[in-house]
């Protein structure tokens, strides 16, 4: 028999790895492109919110979904409120999408609007 705390850790994993369509390898990457280093709100060691957000994201992306931990799984929820804020706010540019700090910021936590 489910529970209730893990039928919400079976939706908000399944909510993030919705959200996050971009690949370890690819995220870690694209960590390393001054363009990743360009965008987010410094978080107060000089690299960005969001990057630290992306590095954490490998990690997970490297777990097993057993093997997550508490804080792991806190992770996945705000990955998942971000992505979703972001996407509602859309690019200031609509015509620009490709090179926006917008996608960019998205690119740091996992999601590539591009990405098919």
């Amino acid at each position: 028999m489910t529970t209730k705390a893990n039928d919400s850790s079976d939706g908000i994993y399944a909510d993030f790895k919705k959200d996050v369509n971009m690949t370890a390898a690819e995220l870690e990457k694209w960590l390393k492109t001054e363009e990743s280093k360009s965008v987010g709100q410094d978080s107060g060691d000089g690299t960005s919110i969001g990057h630290h957000s992306g590095e954490k994201i490998v990690r997970i992306l490297h777990k097993k979904k057993a093997d997550l931990t508490a804080d792991d799984e806190a992770h996945l929820h705000k990955v998942h409120r971000y992505i979703s804020r972001h996407m509602a706010q859309g690019p200031h540019d609509k015509n620009d999408v490709e090179t926006s700090r917008w996608r960019y910021s998205l690119m740091n936590w996992g999601h590539d609007p591009l990405k098919k």
